[in-house]
């Protein structure tokens, strides 16, 4: 389980345990406000670091270390 906090994701290092579209490299580019700012962060945006294409994904996603290491491994 990564330990992680919403705060802190924009521009974080993400490897994928298993390639994604042939890509393991990922980097935080954007962090997806709700509509109402009492919500909670549900959303983030990755980018791949060589194609450049991005992905939506649920944040929490990021923390089961069975699909996501923390840093460019």
């Amino acid at each position: 389980m990564n330990r992680i906090s919403p705060k802190k994701l924009l521009l974080s290092k993400w490897t994928a345990v298993q390639p994604i579209a042939k890509q393991k490299h990922f980097l935080v580019s954007k962090v997806v406000l709700p509509e109402d700012p009492s919500q909670p962060i549900e959303w983030i945006e990755i980018e791949a670091v060589y194609s450049k294409k991005t992905k939506l994904i649920p944040w929490k996603e990021l923390k089961d270390s069975e699909l996501w290491i923390q840093g460019w491994k």
